[in-house]
């Protein structure tokens, strides 16, 4: 499967990147361009015949619709092409953007390299995935890595805010498109693109999932109204401005109209969409580009505006037009990366890119001017350059499409006077980038310029030159687009050539190039009739009014509901479960319930005494008295589930019961003793209303709720299901382990967080360490607690090694002698929950559990000390490594060909043994395990001996202040 060897090697040399910097320095991009060098290469010689596709199909989540399909077919081998030879190019050119001469070293070189690397598999990734929601997280991860290389410079608040807004911009669009593709996938009953277009869905869902698409289509493309992002994201090093702006992940958008255009192109939304925000975007970021003095904005604005023309060509449909289209779109990825690489040169020689301050660099610099005179007559499509064979093509299929119809004389219009400006700012671009303005001396930035490098200058050289050799032969090129054009309906036949004879297109290119040097040599005179503000308004000043909005609504919004109150925050969300549910069912259709309020006499009891043990929790003053009665609620509910036959949710809610009780002491220690009378009585109706509304609710919803089922109940079928394909008897392990892992996984996730968040919030500086040992006793380390030195009793005997520091006051003799005996036994059941619970109960979960409780017992027995005597590791590393494992399953069940998570039955005879059975979910149950058990050692380390440390100076304050 070569297409993920591809994405593979990307990885490792992601992983690797950072590595490669830290020994060789700048010169580790040039190992780094070998991979999506290497990756080109094959790419050219896999070419896909016409109609012809690649196709990888790996099962990841079959029930999401989450398997790896991968289709290399003549549409991504171009984009493939593009990506990987501008990425090498790039990644080549790195080496000598990041020489300084005065010895300064970049602080984020590792990172970035690898976020570069990244970039380019996620962009291969991106337009080879034939499966929609795959392409959304390929999608994703460019929205991510552009945000770190935006970023890059993180002192800087330019490049923070521009990181941010590029963020926002394209996460917008991208979570719209999220919605459209499910919106579509469920409609058309696949997620795969092929398939997806060869039988497009109709009617007005349809319509509006096309509209989502489209939203995160353009917002990635930066067509107007989420054009700004791009001339902000020139924050950026020119390198990420050269590949991301020029050649990827703006491509990325068009792309995805590219590839949908075939089924949806003759959808209502789609044509008028396209077509009308395309013309905008190109006039208006033209007219924009005009206006700048920064060369790189000048090329973003520029990059902006021709992106709305390959919009409009690809978007539209036909496949004269699609050629057209494709055709621009590879003319712009060479000549705007070449030109932006042209800047990087510029701005590493003299130290500015402000037109202003450059003046007689071409004479300075021949070389540089004649690269980009060569990428400047692309842009400003002048022949024999690829850019004008586009350009030509753009016109001629516009002139006679017949897809277009009534609008085609609007397009053609939009197009000329777009290219008019594009003429303008090509000329503005290189006069003010190397022209002599006049002066009679370069300017000082140019008169102190440090010649470039020669391998500086070769990936924008290449670039220029590949307009070149592809605008005088453009057949072959021509032949490869029509790969891919000719699946469009639609059309006239076109070919790509350097001279199609005298006719309107040729005209219109001369026009445009006459009206647009004449605007250029009268722009003094033009430049009179320049308003102060944009007639149209400022993009990004209306970001900026919006950010601010929402932040102010937030606040407010905030200061109403979230009042830092407990009790406060509680009630609106508890009132929201009892209200938006409660209306839903009043309003729906709804089956008469029928229930039976209990099924034998022991369950009237068991409810009552819960029911007495809420009703004590609500009066009771003394604060550990009311966590007892919270705790009998819980003992009484895993009752319940003991007398209606569910073992293991039982044996896990008296486990999860008796630790919370323990966790609540250890908190309540800080605590007064008992609650104030005043705050007890205070509000006490209405929330007792509240949970008797709560409590109605809930009983009400799951009464209607079994009412309404129709089918065969899957808990019937849960039990097969467990012991055929699970190769499991108990139902209840084999589904949280193996049919539905998935949930288990988000649950440790769950609780890694808890963990982490609880312990944050105690330790305000040093987070992770392993408790404390007695051996540590006396040695202050910023990694472990501090000591309070304590003498034991002389004579006295201790069975606990930790109980030698713990102040005799505090030591129970029966208490140390039952945890000396009855700790192994805990272990040793702890161990036969974990391998037995696959066919008994038991499992993970509850043997982490039972592990925690015996940790528990060694610190309440022994003290801070026994827990590190106990077990002496890192809390962060048991669970990293408990989610390591699990993760690790997942993935391991990839490389071999099944479903994520998916388990294997393993067979294996032993002599004395016999058979033995082993399944493989045991070892994301083993990490299950670790995490459950980290999870506990955290919460003992924080609430436990941190509060001891603190509760001993305290008391240490007190005697002293005596």
């Amino acid at each position: 499967m070569p297409l993920l060897v591809i994405l593979i090697a990307h990885a490792v040399a992601t992983a690797l990147a950072p590595l490669l910097v830290y020994r060789w320095g700048r010169q580790a991009f040039y190992p780094l361009a070998l991979v999506p060098l290497g990756s080109l290469i094959w790419v050219f010689t896999n070419w896909p015949a016409p109609g012809g596709a690649v196709t990888v199909d790996v099962p990841w989540v079959p029930e999401l619709s989450m398997d790896i399909a991968l289709r290399f077919d003549p549409l991504a081998a171009i984009m493939s092409v593009v990506v990987l030879a501008i990425g090498a190019l790039v990644l080549f050119y790195c080496a000598d953007y990041f020489q300084h001469h005065d010895g300064h070293t970049e602080k984020r070189l590792p990172s970035f390299a690898a976020e570069l690397v990244a970039f380019s598999g996620a962009m291969f990734g991106l337009v080879t995935s034939d499966n929609m929601l795959l392409l959304y997280v390929f999608w994703e991860l460019t929205t991510v890595l552009s945000f770190l290389l935006v970023g890059h410079y993180a002192e800087r608040a330019t490049s923070r805010r521009a990181a941010t807004q590029a963020l926002l911009v394209t996460t917008f669009g991208g979570l719209a498109m999220l919605v459209g593709i499910i919106v579509l996938g469920n409609m058309a009953g696949t997620y795969l693109l092929s398939e997806l277009i060869a039988s497009p869905p109709t009617g007005v869902a349809a319509s509006v999932g096309v509209v989502l698409v489209l939203v995160g289509a353009l917002s990635k493309s930066a067509i107007v109204p989420m054009h700004f992002w791009l001339p902000g994201a020139m924050a950026a090093p020119t390198p990420v401005s050269a590949y991301l702006h020029a050649a990827a992940m703006v491509k990325a958008g068009v792309y995805l109209l590219a590839r949908m255009t075939p089924g949806f192109a003759d959808s209502p939304p789609w044509r008028p969409v396209v077509l009308t925000l395309g013309i905008v975007t190109m006039l208006l970021a033209g007219w924009r580009a005009c206006r700048e003095y920064d060369l790189k904005l000048i090329l973003a604005f520029g990059t902006v505006s021709q992106l709305g023309l390959i919009t409009v060509m690809v978007g539209s449909g036909g496949s004269d037009m699609m050629l057209a289209g494709l055709a621009m779109l590879c003319a712009h990825a060479m000549f705007k990366a070449s030109l932006f690489m042209v800047v990087g040169v510029i701005d590493h020689a003299t130290g500015t890119r402000d037109i202003r301050r450059l003046a007689w660099l071409g004479a300075r610099s021949r070389s540089l001017l004649v690269i980009a005179v060569g990428a400047t007559a692309s842009m400003a499509a002048l022949p024999p350059f690829l850019g004008f064979v586009a350009k030509e093509a753009d016109l001629e299929t516009v002139l006679h499409s017949p897809v277009l119809g009534s609008a085609a004389p609007f397009v053609l219009a939009g197009i000329v006077l777009g290219s008019v400006f594009t003429t303008i700012y090509s000329l503005r671009f290189l006069f003010g980038a190397f022209g002599r303005k006049g002066r009679l001396e370069p300017s000082t930035r140019v008169a102190e310029m440090h010649r470039p490098e020669i391998t500086f200058m070769f990936p924008p050289a290449l670039l220029a030159a590949a307009g070149l050799l592809f605008g005088l032969w453009p057949t072959q090129l021509d032949t490869v687009l029509d790969s891919y054009a000719d699946t469009v309906p639609g059309g006239a036949d076109y070919d790509l050539a350097l001279w199609h004879g005298l006719g309107l297109p040729l005209l219109l290119s001369v026009l445009v190039l006459a009206v647009g040097t004449a605007a250029f040599f009268s722009r003094a005179r033009l430049r009179r009739l320049r308003t102060l503000r944009e007639p149209l308004g400022n993009a990004d000043e209306i970001y900026d009014a919006l950010v601010r909005g929402l932040d102010r609504w937030s606040v407010e919004l905030t200061a109403v509901t979230q009042r830092g109150s407990i009790p406060a925050t509680q009630s609106v969300i508890l009132s929201t479960l009892v209200l938006v549910p409660t209306i839903a069912l009043a309003l729906g259709a709804r089956d008469r319930p029928n229930f039976a309020l209990w099924g034998s006499p022991l369950q009237v009891v068991i409810g009552l005494i819960i029911l007495s043990a809420a009703l004590g929790a609500m009066v009771m003053r003394n604060r550990l008295a009311a966590v007892l009665l919270v705790g009998v609620t819980g003992y009484g509910c895993g009752a319940i589930f003991a007398l209606h036959g569910a073992p293991d949710l039982a044996l896990t809610q008296f486990l999860v019961e008796t630790l919370t009780l323990v966790v609540f002491v250890l908190v309540l220690r800080s605590l007064p003793a008992e609650a104030d009378r005043i705050h007890i009585r205070r509000n006490r109706w209405p929330r007792a209303a509240l949970a008797v509304a709560v409590g109605a609710t809930v009983t009400t919803l799951a009464t209607y709720a079994m009412a309404a089922r129709t089918g065969v109940p899957i808990a019937s079928l849960i039990p097969d299901a467990a012991y055929y394909r699970g190769h499991g008897a108990n139902a209840v392990n084999v589904l949280l382990v193996d049919i539905r892992a998935w949930d288990t996984m988000g649950e440790i996730m769950v609780l890694l967080v808890a963990a982490t968040g609880v312990a944050s919030m105690v330790f305000r500086h040093q987070r992770f360490g392993a408790p404390p040992r007695v051996a540590d006793a006396g040695q202050p380390d910023i990694g472990k607690l501090p000591v309070l030195p304590t003498t034991p009793a002389v004579g006295d005997i201790t069975w606990l090694r930790g109980s030698e520091l713990r102040d005799p006051r505090h030591r129970s003799l029966i208490l140390e002698v039952a945890t000396r005996v009855i700790f192994p036994l805990i272990m040793v059941l702890s161990a036969y929950f974990f391998f037995a619970g696959h066919n008994t109960p038991g499992g993970g979960f509850a043997g982490g559990l039972t592990a925690g409780l015996a940790l528990v017992l060694r610190y309440l027995a022994g003290g801070r000390y026994e827990l590190g005597e106990a077990l002496p590791l890192d809390a962060g590393k048991i669970l990293g490594a408990g989610l390591c494992l699990s993760a690790g399953t997942a993935f391991a069940s990839i490389l071999v060909g099944a479903p994520a998570l998916s388990s294997a039955l393993i067979e294996v005879d032993l002599p004395v043994l016999g058979t033995v059975k082993f399944v493989t979910a045991l070892f994301f149950d083993l990490g299950v395990y670790l995490i459950v058990v980290g999870l506990v050692l955290d919460v003992l380390r924080s609430l436990g001996a941190r509060i001891d440390v603190e509760l001993g100076r305290d008391q240490a304050t007190a005697v002293s202040a005596r």
